[in-house]
């Protein structure tokens, strides 16, 4: 709920002061596939998550989540599915492991460490911090949930923006030439 930081106009001389009640325990978490095919639209499957204030209580995706995300991706697209994961701890369990190993439709593969250039899902969240909520300070935590389904449905609708994200990186979807 923190405003994320963005430039804005003010009047000269008076730096433009953006006030936030509180912080709220209230988490949100959102897990995102930028899914391409050649000859196809890209398309873009969000899964949120809304975490309970709890004491104890998970504070990120478990690796079921991904599971379960990656599943929903499945039946959507209706075909095997080419996974390409950044290094996050969750990505790597061996429930995971096992999950993929167990599934001929769904391969892995792992990003380098520390390399967000090379992920197009980074360029999305560029694109919805730098659009719909740049600038906003929100008032509670509903407020950001329909800003960020907003701001994600409309990512959703404009292929040529996933495809922009995909370009963003360097990546292609050529097969690479075996000699």
């Amino acid at each position: 709920m923190t405003p994320p930081r963005a430039r804005t106009w003010g009047r000269r001389g008076h730096t433009p002061v953006v006030r936030v009640r509180g912080r709220s325990r209230r988490r949100i978490s959102i897990a995102t596939l930028c899914c391409y095919k050649p000859g196809k639209k890209s398309r873009l499957i969000y899964r949120p998550r809304f975490h309970l204030p709890f004491k104890g209580a998970r504070k990120s995706f478990a690796w079921t989540d991904y599971r379960d995300l990656l599943v929903r991706a499945h039946i959507q697209l209706g075909g095997p599915i080419v996974v390409v994961w950044d290094n996050l701890n969750t990505h790597r369990t061996a429930g995971m492991k096992r999950y993929a190993a167990e599934h001929d439709w769904l391969t892995v593969f792992q990003l380098p460490p520390y390399a967000p250039d090379l992920n197009p899902v980074e360029s999305v969240w560029s694109v919805l911090r730098r659009g719909p909520t740049a600038n906003v300070a929100f008032e509670d935590p509903d407020h950001l949930t329909s800003a960020l389904r907003r701001g994600l449905r409309y990512i959703q609708l404009r292929p040529d923006l996933i495809d922009g994200c995909l370009a963003g990186t360097g990546l292609t979807l050529d097969r690479p030439v075996r000699r």
